[in-house]
């Protein structure tokens, strides 16, 4: 290589690295851009403030808590909504783009569901709605049960598989992201669109027949409902939980 070329090549690399980079928002902030938007922390780093206990008026006195800006899920044996319980939205949403961050632990199970309705009376275990699934799909022995995958990490639980997912190891950070506009319905993961139905079609009623929610009348069809961060007694972290409400 001529020695000429030395001086260009360092003068190049030191414009491109030099170059200053857009920092990231700290976890749980919003931008100006973001709050321009109309995008709403459902989580603020600090409190439970927005969150209470499914069926019940405020937050559960065990099995959650907040540290070092992350709400926690903690281990209790893996029963589903037997420690603390879900915890649930105060507010109840219908169309909506919906950002989590999450954090599983080796073997966890849980999710995040959405237009749950709380419906009486009240059923045994986890409160019942569309549920973007949650799941060490290596350790997990849900993974295999179910049809095609559709209980394996993103999927829309016992109904649709997610596909093209790339997921971050456990122990790391991964990005859920839930589009709602109208009946039609997006799971994403780590910016990879990895299902898509609408919401009381004829695709999503096929698979329903086929699922545990079978015999559950217009399941999956209210116009709103409540966002749900599930209990199934392992301990996952959540983070950057925001919301932005379509009108």
């Amino acid at each position: 290589m001529n020695a000429a070329f030395y001086p260009l090549a360092l003068a190049l690399f030191l414009i491109v690295s030099g170059s200053p980079q857009k920092a990231a928002p700290p976890p749980n902030t919003l931008s100006p851009q973001e709050k321009k938007d109309g995008w709403k922390l459902l989580f603020d780093g600090k409190t439970t403030t927005g969150w209470r206990g499914a069926y019940k008026d405020a937050f559960p006195e065990k099995g959650w808590e907040v540290r070092d800006g992350m709400l926690i899920v903690l281990s209790s044996g893996g029963g589903e909504a037997a420690n603390g319980g879900d915890i649930v939205t105060v507010d109840e949403y219908s169309d909506f783009d919906l950002r989590v961050d999450f954090k599983l632990t080796e073997g966890a199970n849980s999710g995040i569901k959405y237009f749950v309705t709380e419906q009486q009376p009240q059923t045994p275990g986890s409160a019942i709605g569309l549920e973007y699934q949650l799941l060490d799909d290596a350790r997990h022995p849900d993974a295999k049960l179910g049809i095609n995958g559709n209980r394996t990490l993103a999927s829309l639980y016992d109904l649709i598989p997610a596909t093209n997912k790339k997921p971050n190891p456990i122990g790391e950070w991964n990005h859920a992201r839930i589009l709602v506009k109208g009946k039609h319905v997006e799971h994403w993961l780590n910016g990879i669109k990895v299902l898509e139905y609408e919401r009381g079609g004829k695709e999503f009623l096929a698979h329903k027949a086929e699922s545990k929610f079978k015999e559950r009348k217009d399941f999956g069809e209210a116009p709103k409902g409540h966002i749900l961060l599930q209990d199934h007694g392992n301990q996952v972290y959540f983070r950057n939980i925001k919301i932005r409400v379509f009108h």
